[in-house]
């Protein structure tokens, strides 16, 4: 072989072998993120979810790829997304929220699910038990009913005065029934009438404001829900313009210009979803993975909106806050 032609036939195989080499190589592994609500407000959940995988040896982009489908608050459009996501065969679906695990358990039994709520899988049918889910589901807790009646009681801390108080509930939440009763029973132990409200869409915020001015209350409980995440500006911002003392579940809620919150740290839960993630991506079972709770619980305040509304925030409670706005 002459020497030109040698050289034409090494040229043309290094431009094959690299081509040859990224064919032999495993495709890149993808997470389907599904979630009930819209992609507003939940961009530290979404940090903190691409930080947990890091910490299991995943970079998005390099190692990983992940794909949201966000429902915008229409729960209806769940089955479609999930089955969208079983389509294109993701390797593991995200599912954030009761109502997204319960459309990702109904659209597959062989993708493995990993998901993240606030109520007990095992009441739901989600899981066959927190230590051995069995299937193709486990995930991660985070405190919910058991904070209700807290809420309930550190507001009543800063506005000892306030008799009657409302309790803003998402309808679609699976829990309300056991979330009202327990917070009715610590209302009656303060001695406060507490009047149960729903809110199914931001639509009906105004309405819910405008009964509250006619039954004359003068606090607001915001449990978790959803809506209240996605729409937590909207809701602080109705609550100054209402001069309406507040808590929320959302510590998004307080930095908004809220009064306060108290809840389970959604980043930490996020984080926690996401290592057990990358210890399915890398071959563990999801059956065998028992079922985290996100124990920790934060409480912020609010005291530049306190001084707002003529109110003087506990000592105690100012020691065993997280944070507190000036």
């Amino acid at each position: 072989m002459r020497r030109r032609d040698f050289i034409k036939v090494i040229a043309g195989s290094a431009a094959i072998w690299p081509l040859a080499a990224r064919a032999q190589q495993p495709a890149m592994p993808v997470i389907g993120f599904l979630r009930n609500t819209a992609a507003t407000g939940y961009n530290p959940m979404v940090t903190a979810f691409v930080q947990g995988l890091k910490e299991a040896g995943f970079v998005v982009g390099e190692n990983v790829a992940i794909e949201y489908r966000w429902a915008d608050n229409q729960n209806d459009r769940l089955p479609a997304l999930a089955a969208d996501l079983v389509r294109r065969q993701v390797t593991v679906i995200m599912a954030a929220g009761i109502p997204a695990a319960l459309a990702a358990k109904a659209a597959t039994t062989t993708i493995p699910i990993v998901f993240e709520m606030a109520d007990d899988p095992v009441d739901i049918g989600l899981v066959a038990s927190l230590n051995r889910p069995g299937g193709n589901l486990t995930g991660v807790t985070t405190l919910n009913v058991e904070l209700a009646p807290k809420r309930l009681d550190l507001l009543h801390e800063v506005v000892p005065t306030t008799r009657s108080i409302a309790l803003l509930v998402y309808p679609g939440n699976p829990v309300n029934e056991r979330l009202s009763r327990d917070t009715q029973t610590a209302a009656q132990t303060l001695g406060l009438q507490l009047h149960v409200l729903n809110a199914r869409t931001e639509r009906d915020f105004d309405t819910v404001f405008a009964s509250m001015v006619q039954m004359q209350v003068g606090a607001l409980v915001i449990n978790n829900g959803p809506l209240f995440l996605s729409r937590v500006e909207q809701l602080a911002a109705l609550t100054v313009r209402h001069a309406l003392p507040a808590i929320s579940a959302y510590r998004e809620f307080t930095a908004a210009g809220g009064l306060m919150s108290y809840g389970g740290s959604l980043a930490d839960a996020y984080r926690l979803t996401a290592v057990n993630v990358g210890r399915i991506l890398k071959g563990e079972r999801p059956a065998n993975l028992p079922v985290q709770q996100a124990t920790k619980v934060e409480l912020f305040l609010n005291l530049k909106t306190a001084k707002a509304l003529g109110l003087t925030v506990p000592q105690s409670l100012r020691a065993t806050a997280d944070d507190a706005i000036e």
